[in-house]
């Protein structure tokens, strides 16, 4: 009988608009795994998700769009001018997709995880669970020429956005791996993340 080894657990995070979705399509093309932060959160959002009771209860209906999810723009704007606010909000977030993500990375079949957490850095719990961080890397004006492109929203509320995340030279610090993907077209991006994989036994 053979010994199984551990999976490999990788941190994928980038700034919004750096590709980091991308680059996990990819790694999950190749065999990963891949477990998102993001699209957990959101679930827990939607109408019937497990953090809307106590949403509900803590911020009242007025937060409540009306198909019963979270009013994701009204908290956007709240929660950038009340620290409370949001401190609030991830107290009752965070711990459910917490938990979401153990029970997805222990029913996971691939022998590499990837984690796919837009805000790996800011968080300080992550770093001692994982095995090693890929960065998805780009300019700032690449950042908000896309983000701009695919979403309509303006400077100002771009800039709110990327505030609001680690200023790049933090992430860069935290990375193991880098992967810089300023360019537009998807061929390079997909060699490149086919060289990593070939490194992940993918």
């Amino acid at each position: 009988m053979t010994a199984t080894h551990p999976a490999l657990r990788l941190g994928l995070t980038g700034g919004i608009g750096s590709g980091k979705s991308t680059v996990a399509q990819l790694l999950q093309e190749r065999g990963a795994s891949v477990i998102d932060a993001d699209a957990i959160s959101r679930a827990c959002t939607q109408r019937g998700g497990s953090a809307m009771p106590a949403v509900a209860q803590s911020f009242g209906p007025a937060f409540i769009a009306q198909d019963g999810s979270l009013d994701r723009q009204r908290m956007r704007e709240h929660v950038f001018t009340n620290p409370d606010a949001r401190w609030l909000l991830e107290s009752i977030v965070h711990p459910l997709v917490a938990q979401e993500i153990q029970r997805q990375a222990k029913t996971a079949a691939s022998h590499c995880l990837v984690f796919d957490v837009p805000l790996l850095v800011e968080s300080a719990r992550w770093r001692p669970q994982l095995d090693l961080v890929l960065v998805v890397d780009c300019h700032t004006g690449t950042q908000v020429r896309r983000v701009a492109s695919r979403s309509g929203l303006d400077r100002s509320a771009i800039d709110a956005i990327m505030k609001s995340q680690s200023p790049r030279e933090k992430r860069l610090a935290a990375a193991d791996l880098v992967i810089f993907n300023d360019g537009n077209e998807i061929e390079p991006l997909r060699r490149t993340v086919g060289r990593i994989a070939d490194q992940f036994g993918l």
